[in-house]
């Protein structure tokens, strides 16, 4: 089991800037508790992404020394891949590749066509500085703009990807989409067909349908969950309206109800929902 938390995710729509040390104290407080990887921060435009102008600033505050978790910044082009990789502290690199090009556009202002060719140019340089290259499926469920969208289409994306030697695939329900009746083929199809991929669930939902998601993804195979404490967050740049992160807090205790180890300190996961609560105001 992988938990993937996402404080990246939940900052990013946020109209009222956090100031640089909350930021850097809550995600200290995160890098206490075990999880697998943090998505920290983004390396995008300020103007696209206000809330996350200050990443660099977040990161250099950081004390990385008592950690096991591994850190994650999303990009949205080659220079950011570029300005993350100059980073030693970070071990992943996020792209979100969309399945649908309304928002593929909308998201990273390029075409599928350019944004898989820059992938690629951001495969290469993972590979070159040793960083390792997490592919999201933006729109991995459907989407509300008319597009094209079955398993048959994720699959083409995955194999794609596959070729590229990309070895991390989060599906990604950006706006809330997703439904059992979606997420269990889905996986069930894509997990044995690529053995060579650690699929991950990057689910958004409304507070009331968030177990059945999480049990169909699982059930179905999948074994790396993102989330966010609270469930706060979306997609700023998918709709007016933001439909949550899958809470950890909830994807914790249904794990552990199925008997997983997930190596966390409960104590210091209570001691981050406090903090969440004065950096969310929930």
């Amino acid at each position: 089991m992988k938990l993937i938390e996402c404080p990246r995710d939940a900052m990013q729509g946020l109209t009222e800037f956090i100031p640089t040390a909350t930021k850097t104290a809550y995600l200290q407080a995160l890098l206490a508790v075990g999880f697998d990887t943090l998505d920290f921060g983004s390396f995008v435009s300020p103007k696209a992404i206000p809330q996350l102008r200050d990443t660099a600033e977040v990161l250099a505050g950081l004390d990385l020394s008592q950690t096991k978790t591994q850190l994650l910044a999303i990009v949205a082009n080659l220079r950011g891949a570029e300005t993350a990789a100059l980073h030693p502290e970070i071990r992943y690199i996020g792209f979100p590749l969309s399945v649908s090009e309304t928002f593929q556009q909308r998201n990273t202002n390029k075409s599928i066509i350019e944004a898989l060719a820059e992938l690629a140019q951001m495969q290469n340089l993972c590979e070159k500085s040793g960083k390792t290259l997490v592919t999201y499926l933006s729109m991995g469920f459907g989407n509300p703009y008319g597009d094209p969208w079955n398993p048959e289409v994720v699959a083409e994306f995955t194999q794609t990807l596959a070729d590229m030697g990309v070895g991390i695939v989060a599906l990604s329900d950006t706006i809330g989409a997703s439904t059992p009746a979606t997420i269990a083929p889905l996986f069930g199809q894509l997990i044995p067909a690529f053995p060579g991929i650690e699929f991950g669930a990057h689910l958004h939902t409304t507070p009331t349908s968030w177990r059945e998601k999480v049990e169909a993804a699982y059930q179905a195979g999948c074994r790396r969950f993102d989330g966010a404490i609270g469930g706060f967050g979306g997609c700023p740049m998918a709709t007016d309206v933001l439909t949550g992160n899958m809470a950890t807090e909830n994807m914790v205790a249904y794990f552990r109800e199925q008997g997983e180890e997930l190596g966390l300190d409960m104590a210091a996961l209570g001691e981050a929902q406090r903090l969440a609560g004065g950096v969310f105001h929930f």
